[in-house]
């Protein structure tokens, strides 16, 4: 049923030409393969690893040590190659296909997909609980008008969080989302004056 209603939608003109729908531990994201693809990949080639591990026995975020990150980075490599896979032998405009997240964070991976330039991990026995609580996290806020809907509508894309003490180790990493995601605004015409802002803030507890 979603993905005859994905199809209307596309030929409507209301979606992406392609769209995968992809199956987790229960949960289905869906997603544009050919970015989803992309981001994957330019994860998988990003230095510093912008993985931060926020598990609640850590006294303070921190990046991911070589062994944690190359971990993370064989999930990701291996969802890349899941999505290429199912690509390759997809027979109409919607597909979709099944993965077993053996061992994966899915915040993480999830993280990715959605374009954050830098994504959270915890170790998996702590059931979702980490240490961002009262760190000062600078929260990045992308907005835009959408005048296909409304005149002078104003909507927020996407926002995510990166502990301040991390940004200066991140910045090459911030600097080239921040230019990737303004080149990929420039090449469509759905959404106008492009907005990314960010404010420090510090909160009791951050659910992830």
């Amino acid at each position: 049923e979603l993905r005859r209603y994905l199809a209307r939608l596309m030929e409507a003109g209301l979606a992406p030409r392609r769209l995968h729908l992809l199956g987790a531990e229960g949960s289905a994201l869906l997603l544009h393969p050919g970015l989803a693809r992309r981001r994957l990949a330019a994860v998988l080639r990003a230095r510093p690893a912008p993985f931060v591990d926020v598990s609640a026995g850590r006294q303070c975020p921190a990046l991911c040590g070589p062994v944690e990150a190359e971990a993370i980075r064989g999930h990701l490599a291996a969802l890349l190659a899941h999505l290429g896979a199912a690509e390759a032998t997809a027979a109409g405009p919607v597909s979709s296909s099944e993965v077993v997240p053996a061992g994966w964070n899915l915040c993480t991976v999830v993280g990715v997909l959605l374009g954050y330039p830098v994504a959270y991990t915890f170790a998996g026995e702590e059931d979702a609980e980490n240490c961002l609580g009262l760190a000062p996290l600078r929260v990045f806020t992308v907005q835009a008008s959408c005048p296909r809907i409304r005149d002078g509508l104003r909507v927020q894309i996407y926002s995510f969080s990166v502990p301040e003490s991390l940004c200066a180790e991140l910045k090459e990493v911030l600097d080239a989302w921040c230019h990737e995601l303004k080149e990929a605004f420039s090449a469509q015409s759905d959404f106008v004056d492009l907005c990314i802002s960010s404010e420090v803030v510090s909160l009791p507890a951050v659910a992830l």
